[in-house]
């Protein structure tokens, strides 16, 4: 019984002294992922893989330092007194948005210097990205974080949950909601939608897919924000988190009416890179 309640271990295994973390072997693997698929779809779309190999040799960088960042400047006052454990991104505590941002400003500065798209690279990323986001969060799930409030082991029952995920679920002698697995599924659900739409023919300007994206992933963290005790919080009293969505999710809505109202001016998703040698010769 004692076996059966017993969390799992955080720790994926040792190379010699040092101690491999599941939260870090499930980002590594969605990152690899999300890469892989990026790059296939961007041969699709007129764009090297050698750039996006190159991108991410920035971007992925960039969106690690810059969420913890953003996590650790939400938790200063616990930081400045425990200054030697800001680099301890192993244990969690990075923030979704601070790597959105941190990453956001490499794809566009890079894009820039390379003659793509930064919207048909955004797009071309978006997909994959929210794929990725969903496999991490099992990693929070490793680390017992990312967690709601209190519930009963009756209602984790009635959700038809594996045991693993409901044992797991015992934090501090309590059951919490699982609000990591909502924010999973509801993910791993945008990617299906995502990809299932974005080939279609006459549907997306470009920088459609990205803005689909934010408008999907924000209208569905605002409301799971509200169920985790972890919240970083501004002045107290405002979830952070939230706030972003709601901006996001009026600003993307408002973007892609305005980009629309431009016309024919925008290209199609699927037109493709129009810088490139590929498209160069298809106009010759």
């Amino acid at each position: 019984m004692q076996g059966i309640l017993a969390a799992l271990n955080p720790i994926a295994f040792h190379l010699g002294p040092i101690q491999v973390h599941w939260y870090g072997v499930i980002i590594a693997s969605a990152v690899i992922i999300a890469v892989t698929l990026a790059v296939r779809e961007g041969g699709r779309r007129n764009v090297l893989a050698d750039d996006i190999y190159d991108m991410i040799l920035w971007a992925l960088p960039a969106a690690i330092i810059a969420a913890r960042i953003y996590y650790v400047a939400f938790e200063w006052p616990y930081y400045s007194q425990h200054p030697a454990e800001i680099i301890r991104i192993w244990d969690g505590g990075i923030a979704v948005y601070g790597s959105l941002i941190g990453a956001g400003i490499v794809v566009f500065f890079f894009c820039r210097s390379r003659f793509i798209p930064v919207w048909l690279m955004l797009d071309i990323a978006a997909p994959t990205v929210i794929m990725a986001q969903g496999i991490g969060r099992w990693g929070n799930f490793m680390n017992q974080e990312a967690f709601g409030q209190i519930t009963s082991l009756s209602f984790l029952q009635g959700l038809h949950l594996p045991h693993f995920i409901i044992t797991q679920m015992l934090i501090n002698g309590a059951y919490r909601q699982p609000t990591f697995l909502y924010e999973s599924t509801w993910d791993i659900l945008g990617f299906i939608v995502l990809m299932s739409l974005r080939h279609r023919p006459g549907l997306f300007k470009q920088g459609e897919v990205f803005l689909s994206y934010v408008i999907w992933y924000s209208f569905g963290r605002f409301f799971i924000e509200g169920m985790r005790t972890d919240s970083l919080m501004l002045f107290n009293t405002i979830r952070i988190s939230q706030l972003l969505s709601v901006i996001l999710f009026i600003g993307a809505i408002g973007l892609m009416i305005y980009r629309r109202r431009l016309g024919t001016r925008i290209p199609m998703y699927l037109d493709g890179n129009p810088f490139s040698k590929k498209a160069q010769q298809a106009k010759n």
